[in-house]
This record gives structure tokens, sequence and C-alpha cells, in this order.
């Protein structure tokens, strides 16, 4: 992949949706403190990004990239995706062999 300008926001967050073609929808959670009380308050914001590959899927960890707009919603691209989910209802080779 090409080098990309320095200046562009970065953020990491899990996969929510990916019904969309080449689109998915990503959950950032960020903590922060309460501007009275102090406590800390978790705060969501979900974000649309372009997955050109559609290689994405609900709950992988991903990083997403600062971009042009690219339609009414998407203003994020997929940068590199961190960590997979498992695939739900498929049994991995490891478990077969402690059981």
């Amino acid at each position: 992949m090409e080098e990309r300008t320095p200046y562009r926001k970065v953020r990491t967050g899990i996969v929510v949706s990916d019904k969309m073609d080449k689109t998915v929808v990503v959950r950032i959670d960020r903590m922060s403190k309460h501007p009275l009380y102090g406590k800390p308050v978790l705060r969501v914001k979900k974000y649309m990004a372009h997955d050109e590959a559609n290689e994405c899927r609900p709950g992988d960890r991903i990083q997403i990239e600062e971009t042009r707009p690219l339609s009414r919603h998407k203003r994020w691209r997929v940068s590199q995706i961190i960590e997979r989910a498992p695939i739900l209802g498929v049994e991995s080779s490891e478990g077969d062999a402690l059981a």
C-alpha cells in the first residue's frame, strides 16, 4: 500500500456491521472524564468506513484512517485489520485436539 500523508487521523475500533457492500460500521470507544463529577465515562461513536476488499467481518479489531468524502456518510477507510474475530459456529482445530 502506498505511503499516506502523516496528518491523517487514525482510530482503532471494532466492526459492528458488514451488511453493506464495501462498507463497514466501526464502533470507537473512548474514556473521558465527566465535566462536573470527574468520573470516567465511556463515550461511543460509530463511523462508516470504506472496505475495498470486503474482508472485514463483525467483531474484527481494525484501524481506520481519515480520507476524503467517499459518500454521504463515509469519510474513513480501513487501513489494516489488527485482530480477527473468531467465526461463530466453527470449532477450531485446537479444541478438537484437547477433547
